[in-house]
């Protein structure tokens, strides 16, 4: 009885360590991780880039919060989501990794309106590294509207030299419900400041 007991006793306190261990903040400076194998076995395909670096709402801002001098916080997204969707203050900036046509033409498809690469994506979030007076060895986390955009843009940038870019892999509106409304993730759903009012100087302009 007395063994069981003290077995019992062992189990407990190796889970309270555990817990404590996984909920402790880290220490000031420190890089956040990336997401852990098993992590991003959870992560959809699409939603996968070639570097392998994610994070979630609270973690991007937790990350600008305490490293934020460090960091560059980049929302991918058009300008139309930008302006009718909300956006949040706490990026550096806006640069579209894809954008509407000048005509607005209808995919069929895709049973929505055409979107065409952005061919200056890399360059643009370049200038706005080089603004913060950071390189491309820096921290970035990029932010879309579900995850899907943000990891192939993370993407084009490793192909540009860029090392340490995450992706914000579940947007700012999130994930569909069954039901097809945004409501099960993402920066809105988590609490996190956001507004509707647009921001001249964070919203995209090209050749800025």
């Amino acid at each position: 009885m007395k063994r069981e007991i003290a077995i019992l006793s062992a189990i407990v306190m190796a889970a309270a360590i555990s817990s404590a261990s996984a909920q402790a903040p880290a220490a000031p400076g420190a890089a956040p991780a990336a997401a852990s194998a098993q992590a991003q076995a959870t992560i959809p395909k699409a939603k996968q880039t070639s570097l392998g670096l994610y994070m979630r709402p609270r973690e991007a801002a937790e990350t600008m919060s305490r490293e934020g001098a460090r960091t560059l916080f980049v929302d991918v997204r058009t300008r139309a989501e930008m302006m009718f969707t909300g956006w949040a203050p706490m990026i550096d900036g806006h640069v579209p990794f894809v954008e509407v046509t000048e005509f607005w033409d209808w995919d069929d498809k895709e049973g929505r309106y055409k979107l065409d690469a952005n061919p200056v994506f890399s360059r643009d979030v370049e200038r706005l590294l080089a603004a913060k007076g950071l390189t491309k060895n820096d921290r970035v986390i990029l932010m879309c509207r579900s995850g899907d955009r943000s990891a192939r843009a993370v993407d084009k940038l490793a192909e540009a030299g860029f090392t340490q870019v995450y992706s914000q892999y579940e947007g700012f509106e999130g994930d569909a419900s069954p039901y097809g409304q945004r409501t099960v993730n993402g920066w809105k759903n988590a609490g996190l400041a956001w507004t509707y009012k647009p921001d001249k100087a964070k919203f995209y302009a090209a050749g800025r």
